[in-house]
């Protein structure tokens, strides 16, 4: 066991198990259900469509992209190249606050997913107004939240969450840089086009 994966173990025991508390089990136990935080999600999505109208549905929709790149390639890609094992079933005296089937553990697609989420939000309301960038500050709280219920509640190792993250950021960082290439190329460009101009 080489010296990264005992601090990866030394961090998981930290929190799953020395920062333990009766308070923070129901507050994990909510971030890592994503059916009982769906009425968060609602409330956040509703928040861009208010404040962007016609443009607020399209971050959401790119942000869903997002999402499904993020969760695609935890999931699908890197859990089955890996192999490892989640803490829960290879460490022995887990607190396990959820039921977990036997899937692999790296990375983790909760954290994924809602870094996905949480960084397409950065990316277009960080340079808005006082409630926008309070908008911001609220997701990513919410997104690293998440991401640390997946340790406290015992089935991800902290590194499975920062592999996660990176991969939820990436994913919503090559979302953006497309979308942003599409519209430069196809939708400015056929502007300038029409008006007798090189783009």
């Amino acid at each position: 066991m080489g010296p990264i994966e005992q601090a990866d173990i030394w961090l998981f025991r930290l929190v799953n198990g020395h920062l333990a508390h009766p308070a923070a089990d129901e507050l994990m136990l909510f971030l890592t259900d994503a059916a009982l935080s769906l009425p968060l999600l609602l409330l956040a999505g509703a928040f861009m469509i208010v404040r962007r109208g016609r443009d607020g549905l399209v971050v959401l929709l790119l942000a869903a992209i997002a999402v499904g790149i993020a969760d695609f390639t935890a999931s699908g890609i890197l859990k089955p190249l890996f192999h490892r094992v989640r803490p829960c079933f290879a460490l022995e005296g887990v607190r396990l606050l959820v039921s977990q089937s036997r899937s692999w553990s790296f990375a983790s697609s909760h954290a994924a997913n809602s870094a996905a989420v949480a960084t397409t939000v950065w990316i277009f309301f960080r340079a808005g107004a006082l409630v926008d960038r309070a908008y911001v500050a609220v997701m990513l709280l919410y997104g690293l939240l998440v991401a640390l219920s997946r340790i406290y509640v015992g089935v991800h190792y902290p590194g499975d969450v920062l592999g996660g993250i990176a991969v939820g950021i990436a994913s919503a960082s090559l979302v953006y840089t497309v979308a942003a290439w599409i519209v430069k190329r196809y939708v400015h460009g056929s502007a300038l086009r029409e008006r007798g101009m090189r783009p």
